[in-house]
């Protein structure tokens, strides 16, 4: 890849930045959603082979625009903030697919559950930061799961036996991340 960033440790900037999802919601809609606190690096090593990423979530934070679906996002029947108030991403695989393409073989920790997920990522570029001698880079990265993989098991359904939540959960990651130079 030859527009790798420069090697170095990028710290994640959360305020332009955005760990999103979309779930369907009984057939007719997708809900979006994401989480407003997080943090994370990446380290950019000489190749994208040796280059790592880690991220860490509060579920806590996470938001759908409505308060009461967001508290039963937060509850035992999804998340379960209480017994697990974080979620984790660990790469443990990075393969430069050519063209700006990454993809990510990543540890991904929901409800205490560790699952390895495939994300394609997109480096969008690195270039001179707004401060004086820091360099940004920019990322997107999708990914889909089932969210029963992670023991996420609310099955409400209505009469006609439709689900009331999706199976499939898309994740959406915009990450701009920065290193002093």
């Amino acid at each position: 890849m030859s527009n790798l960033p420069a090697p170095g440790v990028y710290t994640i900037d959360a305020t332009h930045s955005n760990v999103g999802f979309v779930a369907r919601h009984l057939i007719a809609a997708k809900v979006r959603g994401h989480f407003t606190d997080f943090a994370g690096t990446i380290t950019i090593g000489d190749s994208i082979a040796t280059s790592k990423v880690e991220a860490t979530v509060q579920a806590a934070s996470i938001t759908t625009d409505n308060e009461m679906r967001d508290g039963h996002l937060k509850s035992a029947d999804f998340l379960d903030l209480e017994n697990h108030p974080t979620l984790t991403l660990t790469s443990t695989k990075l393969t430069d697919k050519g063209h700006d393409k990454i993809e990510m073989v990543a540890d991904l920790t929901v409800r205490g559950v560790t699952k390895s997920v495939t994300f394609d990522v997109e480096f969008l570029g690195s270039g001179a930061g707004m401060a004086p001698g820091v360099t940004v880079a920019g990322f997107e990265a999708t990914a889909e799961i089932d969210r029963r993989d992670f023991n996420v098991n609310f099955d409400g359904a209505l009469e006609n036996g439709a689900l009331v939540v999706g199976n499939k959960v898309v994740l959406e990651l915009t990450v701009e991340a920065s290193k002093q130079d």
